[in-house]
């Protein structure tokens, strides 16, 4: 068992974990690495197998690091704080930040530029259609933030058409008060016709219809909410 790599949740008692058919014994002489030092972590799962953990709460997946051999573990946790000594370790470090910033710079950027293109609103509303791009593209683009928008697997015209949807669903519908029964695909039920909402919303400002601001649902996501 130890001799390949696994993704599992802990187990319903000390020193086992769970996959998706059996309840494993964690092999003697591993430690549970916590998340926290993404290098160390790295190397870890490079140097030889590994099991990874998760937790599922809610609909989201959240990592709760990785169980390996103790001994590697120890032996490249030395590795990496030898090297991080080093000055030359701090230096390569700054320049890869600059290089991510600037990475995560352009692709904010196209990103917002892909919405405002999936949006495509009239002359008459192109102002509001800059700042929902915009309100979009920065609470969807952030690294880490687990949204569609950081997904390689679809171009970044559906990621953008993806994005704005669950926007709107948030920002302009009762979605996140509703109680959905908890029957199989009644979430996605709502959220199917919410969308359909949305897409409606859309079609307004894309046709150019004059749309009075204390009316208008885009208006009123935008605007700074008051602090309770």
């Amino acid at each position: 068992m130890p001799d390949r790599n696994r993704e599992v949740r802990p187990g319903a008692r000390p020193g086992t974990v769970q996959t998706d058919t059996h309840t494993l014994t964690v092999p003697a002489g591993w430690l549970l690495l916590p998340p926290g030092d993404p290098g160390l972590t790295r190397r870890v799962k490079k140097a030889g197998p590994c099991w990874t953990m998760h937790e599922r709460r809610g609909r989201k997946l959240f990592s709760l690091g990785l169980y390996a051999p103790e001994e590697r573990i120890e032996a490249l946790r030395r590795e990496l704080s030898i090297e991080r000594a080093d000055p030359a370790y701090a230096k390569k470090q700054a320049r890869a930040k600059t290089k991510r910033d600037l990475e995560q710079s352009v692709y904010v950027e196209d990103f917002r530029g892909a919405i405002e293109a999936f949006l495509a609103f009239a002359p008459l509303h192109a102002a509001v259609g800059r700042r929902v791009a915009q309100a979009i593209a920065d609470h969807a683009t952030p690294v880490g933030s687990g949204t569609v928008a950081r997904t390689k697997r679809i171009p970044i015209e559906r990621r953008a058409e993806a994005a704005t949807i669950a926007w709107l669903r948030h920002a302009t519908t009762g979605y996140d008060s509703m109680q959905i029964a908890r029957i199989k695909g009644e979430r996605r039920e709502v959220r199917r016709l919410l969308a359909e909402r949305s897409r409606q919303l859309l079609a307004l400002y894309r046709r150019g219809v004059a749309i009075a601001p204390g009316n208008c649902l885009l208006h009123k996501a935008l605007s700074p909410k008051p602090h309770p």
